[in-house]
């Protein structure tokens, strides 16, 4: 299946472990194939094409100045196209890959199709932590780029069905995983490993309190990246997870009461989306309309796990707004709270 408007209308392929070659075989020729990570679903397309990578910007609605992520199956091909790897970055590897961690490298000239890295001279890699992913890289035998497989902007796809959602007829596969849902369930964690400290470019799986035991770290917000143009991580120049409705965010102190006193202000149909002890005391209130549950009450792993499930829910249930669920900023709950608060529009 192509890009172009000769196939538009067909089905996307689905394919699983005992069909990746197949998979494989699509990538090398330069179509796009989205595959399973624990963290999203990446739009695959192998990273020395310029052609395949364009076709990722197309699908998605992305921005041409946004650089994409490159997929690795083992730590020997970061050797053979960057151009340094330093101690620091050895260790991050050695200790967290296969894993939710991005880390930033030095570019080497003309080994990746020029849109991987638009203007930029260094290149963002990860190898993730999905055999079935891992597999298909070994088999197209160079890196994949893969940005998260959904309309840019949108909240990013956990499951191959919210792939299709986006992208059935669009792509030329998808890879379904043997589990159905993603294990983490937002993006890796980003950083820029420096000669004797760590910089965190985007919070994810991989924890500050994790990465300070390998080496001092400091976290850069995304204001300082747009104004340091030299480090920066893909995705802080845009907004996104957002869904089509307005996002509130209620403070992680509010009681039950407090949530019904808001919900009772409200005139509109409402989507929660929050734990199930709050769920229990709100859901039947005339106002709501919609429900997602976050899981049970102080799971901040399975909060973060169906945060974009929750809010991709919510959008096609049709309420008018969604009001989601904020937890305190902790180590643990970091990168739900980046995420939800970059998806919403106020915080009440």
């Amino acid at each position: 299946m192509q890009m172009e408007d000769s196939n538009c209308g067909q089905d996307t392929q689905i394919f699983d472990l005992h069909n990746l070659k197949a998979a494989a075989a699509l990538l090398k020729a330069g179509e796009l194939v989205a595959f399973p990570t624990e963290t999203v679903f990446g739009l695959g397309a192998i990273a020395n094409n310029e052609q395949a990578v364009s076709k990722v910007f197309k699908a998605k609605g992305r921005p041409s100045d946004n650089p994409l992520i490159v997929h690795v199956s083992q730590i020997s091909q970061v050797h053979d196209t960057v151009s340094e790897v330093n101690e620091l970055s050895k260790r991050l590897m050695e200790e967290f890959w296969p894993g939710p961690l991005t880390i930033i490298f030095p570019l080497k000239d003309k080994v990746f199709a020029p849109s991987v890295t638009p203007g930029k001279q260094t290149v963002a890699m990860r190898m993730p932590r999905q055999l079935e992913t891992l597999l298909l890289i070994d088999m197209v035998g160079f890196p994949l780029v893969g940005p998260s497989a959904n309309l840019s902007g949108k909240p990013s796809p956990t499951t191959a069905e919210h792939v299709l959602h986006d992208f059935n007829g669009k792509i030329a596969g998808v890879i379904k995983s043997r589990t159905t849902t993603a294990e983490i369930g937002v993006e890796s964690t980003v950083v820029l490993a420096e000669e004797n400290r760590i910089v965190i470019l985007r919070p994810g799986a991989v924890t500050r309190n994790m990465l300070e035991k390998i080496a001092p770290v400091i976290e850069m917000t995304a204001s300082q990246q747009l104004e340091n143009q030299k480090i920066q991580s893909p995705g802080v120049k845009y907004l996104h997870y957002s869904p089509q409705q307005p996002v509130y965010l209620l403070p992680h102190t509010y009681s039950d009461q407090d949530w019904m006193m808001e919900i009772n202000k409200r005139s509109e149909r409402i989507g929660l989306l929050a734990d199930n002890d709050i769920l229990a005391c709100c859901q039947k209130n005339k106002s709501v309309y919609s429900s997602y549950s976050l899981g049970e009450s102080g799971d901040i792993a399975s909060a973060t796990r169906q945060l974009y499930a929750g809010l991709r829910f919510l959008e096609q249930s049709n309420c008018d707004i969604i009001f989601a669920q904020a937890f305190s900023d902790a180590d643990d709950s970091h990168a739900y709270m980046n995420r939800l608060t970059k998806a919403s529009n106020y915080m009440l």
